[in-house]
């Protein structure tokens, strides 16, 4: 499958810059996730892929060619907001969908029934979507974007009010659509399953793209923290040490940036002098941690 691209592609509403010259490249077979905070401009970035908005610059590429209409029916679009018709029940939907991406009626029933059995939902097949739970409309919107086979997935929040069974499917089908060359592109506020699963990320804040790389190259470039488990220090123990940042304060650990020049026996012998020490080594920042750090632009 080719490559999706996101080229400089900017968007303003009025005063508001909902974009400034955001580029990023979704590559053949890659899952990326695409976050951010609230208002920061994910959505509009998808729904200028899907061509449901237009941009004021930028241009969006799949295969190295501009998207025209006629290759936005070979996308897959999951929206945040439910996208379906409320009285239709749920395989005549699907059909429907799958025909207006140019299947036959033999193959929509075929494949809609394939993706209802595949995604739990044979026994509400023929349920009225509105009858349904949040999380089963929200596997169902999911059939809707893989529905007509699609060549590139846009998903905006797609594990949004799902319990832990439905996300393990929906993980899977997602890495199955990568396995098979798919470009996968999806936001989440579930940073610690966005880490799990995509091989890129790309942080957005403010309109901007901030951070783009694997979780190992984003961790990495933050450098290395330290954990400290002393049971019997007082909370506050390590603000006190200089060129020491807290990260995280917690029963189970302290976490801490260290400037470059402090030694960390120093904060060893501090730690030791409250009583014993538990646990003291070196680990990489977590992806949540390294996202608030990014979206407050370093302050805390």
């Amino acid at each position: 499958m080719p490559d999706l691209e996101i080229d400089r592609v900017s968007k303003r509403y009025g005063d508001v810059v909902a974009l400034d010259s955001v580029s990023f490249t979704v590559r053949s077979g890659e899952l990326f996730g695409f976050v951010g905070s609230n208002g920061a401009g994910k959505t509009t970035a998808m729904r200028i892929a899907l061509g449901v908005l237009a941009a004021d610059s930028g241009q969006v590429r799949f295969g190295g060619e501009p998207v025209t209409h006629e290759t936005r029916t070979r996308f897959g679009y999951m929206p945040e907001e439910r996208g379906l018709y409320p009285k239709m029940k749920v395989l005549p939907q699907l059909v429907y969908l799958a025909e207006l991406h140019g299947l036959s009626t033999n193959e929509a029933h075929r494949s809609a029934e394939n993706w209802i059995a595949r995604l739990g939902l044979a026994e509400r097949r023929l349920d009225e979507v509105q009858k349904l739970s949040l999380g089963n409309q929200q596997r169902v919107q999911l059939a809707a974007a893989l529905v007509h086979d699609p060549s590139v997935l846009v998903l905006d929040e797609p594990f949004s009010g799902l319990d832990p069974i439905a996300v393990d499917v929906m993980s899977d089908v997602l890495r199955e659509k990568a396995a098979r060359g798919v470009p996968v592109v999806f936001s989440s506020h579930q940073l610690d399953l966005v880490e799990r699963l995509c091989d890129r990320i790309g942080i957005i804040r403010s309109g901007r793209l901030v951070a783009c790389g694997s979780v190992a190259e984003l961790t990495g470039g933050a450098g290395t923290q330290l954990v400290v488990h002393a049971p019997a220090a007082s909370p506050g123990w390590a603000k006190r040490i200089p060129g020491v940042r807290v990260v995280s304060e917690e029963p189970g650990g302290t976490v801490l940036d260290l400037e470059p020049e402090v030694d960390d026996q120093t904060v060893l012998a501090a730690a030791l002098a409250t009583g014993p020490v538990r646990e003291f080594g070196r680990r990489r920042p977590t992806l949540a941690e390294l996202f608030r750090h990014v979206v407050t632009g370093g302050e805390r």
